[in-house]
């Protein structure tokens, strides 16, 4: 029955788009190594205007419409029992309206599930098992995405997208910003490729010539042994369309079987027993 507890954490799909700081780096104008506080040797770059600029633009764009709607394709790695890794893939139609709403449904691979928020509350379902855990919710997205990622786990990885700020999102932490180049091969339309460094991950990043809109992440963590790589492709954007009153929230989630609202427990833990209620002292 473990699985009762596990619908909050089944929507994080893959965590956090990250990459390792490994052999892209190494064609990229370094300029000299320092020492970090944990005494650990690492390269220092530089932020060029130009990445930065096209960082800028890039929130912007996202920020310019009051509600948006993309498709979010994620494949991660995952390592084998043999050492190679094996490739998952999910996809989620994400549909946003700020300050205070947002729609996550993932349909697979995997099972379906559903994520509303509505600017009160926070709901997840998961519809073949008729489950759904409901929590209040801050007034804003971005309260409500740290809410989510401290009481149950839940960290989409297109979240960099969904804030008020994806500037300071992505500039937080940069030691390197740098233009890697252009490509006409993703998303289909032209696009400028970025990549940011961090004491924790590399990330390249393709972003529209024309419309500056967020096309592809690649990354994996630097602390990461193993170099698992984390794709998202970011197509079908729609800005500022037409939202229906109902879309963050659904009937069948309300009807279904209420679950607590926590992280999922690991593999083979069982939830804790509930103590039932002691009974009630007849009244003299």
């Amino acid at each position: 029955m473990h699985r009762l507890r596990e619908i909050a954490g089944a929507l994080l799909l893959g965590a956090s788009v990250a990459v390792s700081f490994g052999a892209q780096a190494q064609g990229t104008p370094a300029v000299k190594a320092r020492t970090t506080t944990r005494g650990a040797t690492a390269q220092e770059y530089q932020l060029e205007p130009q990445a930065m600029d096209l960082i800028k633009a890039m929130s912007s764009a996202l920020t310019g419409a009051r509600s948006l709607a993309f498709t979010a394709t994620m494949t991660y790695e995952s390592a084998s029992k043999l050492g190679p890794a094996l490739a998952y893939t999910t996809r989620s139609e994400v549909l946003l309206q700020r300050p205070d709403r947002l729609r996550v449904l993932t349909l697979g691979d995997g099972p379906t599930t559903e994520f509303y928020y509505d600017g009160k509350s926070i709901t997840a379902f998961s519809p073949a098992e008729n489950l759904v855990a409901i929590a209040p919710a801050p007034p804003t997205v971005d309260g409500m995405l740290e809410a989510v990622f401290d009481n149950a786990a839940i960290y989409f990885p297109f979240a960099d997208v969904l804030g008020a700020d994806p500037l300071s999102d992505l500039s937080r932490g940069l030691v390197s910003a740098f233009v890697v180049g252009q490509s006409k091969l993703v998303g289909g339309v032209p696009t400028d490729v970025v990549a940011l460094v961090t004491d924790e991950l590399f990330m390249q990043l393709w972003i529209g010539k024309d419309d500056h809109l967020p096309r592809m992440m690649r990354a994996v963590y630097r602390g990461d042994t193993s170099r698992l790589r984390h794709q998202l492709e970011l197509t079908d954007w729609k800005l500022d369309p037409t939202v229906a009153a109902d879309a963050f929230a659904s009937v069948n989630a309300a009807n279904a079987h209420r679950i607590p609202f926590a992280a999922p427990l690991p593999p083979g833990v069982k939830p804790p027993k509930q103590a039932k209620p002691a009974p009630k002292t007849p009244a003299p």
